[in-house]
């Protein structure tokens, strides 16, 4: 049997981990960021203002850098091109609390890759970095890098496109990211805990509910008339396998 297929560590063209900064001044985002990012076979460094993303930039040398707009010392877009005069290249993805036209803007002209707004969740981070660094000819060649495949389903990151059986199926924003965290960790049973602290924002202070009902939704559409991929293992959580998988 094929095994199930997921995204591939994030590596440079040379085969070293890419190495991301992270720069915000709330030690919760950073930490959680860091986790995730090293869990994706990132090396990471954080820093909890401009001046010191700036030092950061200079020692550490990052291919991208996740970086908050409003920051307690420099505005993000200071660091920005303080960071760009040394380094060029470096990808830039923005998290911002603004989401005013005018401020999304205002970052993009300055030269940011691309930006996320808070709240966001953890799989839209990670996917618009694979983004950014892949546009930039930063990572490693893969021709399904932005894919993710278990069994007949089938996820395109970048596309924002699912299918099953080679039939699109349409999912909101909030069910493709569930999806998405499942997909990553094939048959691996993720509790309700992880679930709510991957896919939903950060600071989210829902219940466990929630995740439920998002299930229930996903089970309506990817397993409805075809063997069930989605799992319930009782006091535990939920797993993703292909489906016929014992």
């Amino acid at each position: 049997m094929e095994e199930p297929r997921t995204t591939s560590p994030l590596r440079r063209p040379d085969g070293e981990p890419v190495r991301i900064l992270v720069v915000d001044d709330e030690p919760d985002v950073t930490d959680v960021l860091a986790s995730a990012l090293t869990a994706e076979g990132c090396q990471v460094r954080t820093a909890a203002d401009g001046a010191a993303a700036v030092t950061a930039g200079l020692e550490f040398r990052p291919d991208a850098v996740v970086l908050d707009r409003m920051l307690p010392d420099l505005d993000g877009v200071e660091v920005l091109r303080a960071l760009r005069r040394d380094a060029p290249r470096v990808g830039v993805l923005f998290l911002t609390a603004r989401d005013a036209v005018e401020d999304r803007i205002a970052g993009i002209t300055a030269g940011g890759d691309d930006y996320v707004t808070k709240p966001y969740s953890l799989e839209e981070v990670l996917a618009r970095l694979r983004g950014l660094l892949r546009r930039a000819g930063m990572l490693a060649d893969s021709d399904w890098a932005h894919r993710l495949t278990v069994g007949d389903l089938g996820m395109d990151e970048e596309a924002r496109e699912v299918t099953r059986g080679g039939v699109v199926i349409g999912l909101s924003r909030t069910e493709f990211e569930l999806l998405r965290f499942l997909m990553r960790n094939p048959r691996r049973v993720l509790s309700k805990a992880q679930i709510l602290d991957r896919v939903w924002a950060y600071d989210f202070g829902g219940q466990a509910h929630v995740v439920e009902l998002y299930i229930s939704y996903l089970r309506k559409k990817i397993d409805a008339g075809r063997p069930p991929m989605i799992h319930t293992v009782r006091g535990l959580g939920y797993v993703l396998k292909p489906g016929g998988s014992p």
